[in-house]
């Protein structure tokens, strides 16, 4: 998982952020999403609704809470959501 996040760091294939996660979500381009391990529960029970929906992405939980992610991603803030784009 790290590993692939890296990978994408520098593409244009990850979406950084929950607003502009949900947003690919609602137009299918999302191939898979990964929420932090401390991610809000709204923000997963709307991921959830889309899945129900037939919006087809694969959902994943890191094994980092939202700082690490950010580190990860080498941001200076906290993030609850990437999407790796199709």
């Amino acid at each position: 998982m790290k590993a692939e996040i890296r990978k994408l760091l520098g593409s244009d294939k990850l979406v950084i952020g929950s607003d502009r996660v949900l947003k690919a979500v609602r137009q299918g381009s999302v191939n898979k999403v990964v929420l932090a391990s401390n991610a809000p529960d709204e923000l997963r029970e709307q991921l959830n609704r889309y899945h129900g929906l037939g919006v087809k992405f694969a959902l994943e939980d890191a094994e980092m809470p939202n700082d690490e992610l950010g580190t990860l991603c080498k941001k200076p803030f906290s993030i609850a959501a990437i999407a790796i784009l199709a």
